[in-house]
C-alpha cells in the first residue's frame, strides 16, 4: 500500500472509556436483572449459580446500577461543560437535516435516488440511538430507584407504583436488548 491514508480519531481515550463503562454496566444490569426476573429458568439458575448465588447477583446488579448512574451523571456534566462553557455545538441533537437524511436514505435504499445523502459526523440513526439511550437512562434510573427503595417510593407515591415500576423496567430491558 503506497497510498497514504488519513486517519480520523472519532473518540478520544476518555470517551472510549466512557463507552466501555456504559456497555459493561448496562450489559451487567441486563444479565443480572433478567436472571432475577426469570430465576426459575434453567439458564438463570446456571448463571445465578455461576455468579455465586442470588445475593451475589443482587450485589453485582446494584454495583452495576451505581456505575451506570455515575457514568450518566459524568456524561451530562461533561456535555453541559462542552456546550455551555466551551460553546461547542451539540452535534448529537437531531435537526431538520436529519429528517431529510432519513428520507433520502430511504429513497436511496428502495432505488428511487441514485446517491445516498451526505451525512455529518453523527447520522440520524446514531442520534436516535443516543436519544433512546438518554430516555432509557432516566426510565431505568427512576424505576430502579423505586424498586431499590420501595419504602421511600411509597411515602411519595401510592403503593401500586412499585409493581408498575417493575413492569416498566422489564419493558425497558426487553426493548433495549432487542
Amino acid at each position: 500500500m503506497s497510498e497514504q491514508t488519513k486517519k480520523y480519531e472519532r473518540f478520544n481515550v476518555a470517551r472510549r472509556l466512557e463507552h466501555i463503562l456504559l456497555i459493561l454496566s448496562f450489559s451487567t444490569l441486563a444479565v443480572t436483572g433478567l436472571v432475577q426476573k426469570y430465576a426459575l429458568n434453567s439458564v438463570s439458575i446456571a448463571v445465578i449459580s455461576f455468579l455465586g448465588g442470588i445475593e451475589m447477583v443482587r450485589i453485582i446488579h446494584r454495583i452495576a446500577a451505581v456505575i451506570f448512574f455515575l457514568e450518566g451523571v459524568y456524561h451530562f456534566i461533561l456535555m453541559g461543560y462542552l456546550v455551555y462553557v466551551q460553546r461547542k455545538e451539540a452535534t448529537m441533537m437531531p435537526g431538520i437535516k436529519d429528517i431529510f437524511d432519513a428520507l433520502y436514505s430511504f429513497l436511496h435504499n428502495i432505488g428511487l435516488r441514485k446517491e445516498p445523502p451526505k451525512m455529518p459526523r453523527y447520522n440520524y440513526m446514531e442520534k436516535l440511538e443516543y436519544l433512546a439511550m438518554i430516555w432509557g437512562y432516566f426510565l431505568m434510573g427512576l424505576t430502579g430507584f423505586m424498586l431499590w427503595n420501595p419504602i421511600i417510593t411509597t411515602r411519595l407515591f401510592p403503593g401500586e407504583i412499585v409493581p408498575a415500576a417493575s413492569v416498566e423496567k422489564d419493558n425497558i430491558k426487553r426493548i433495549c436488548s432487542s
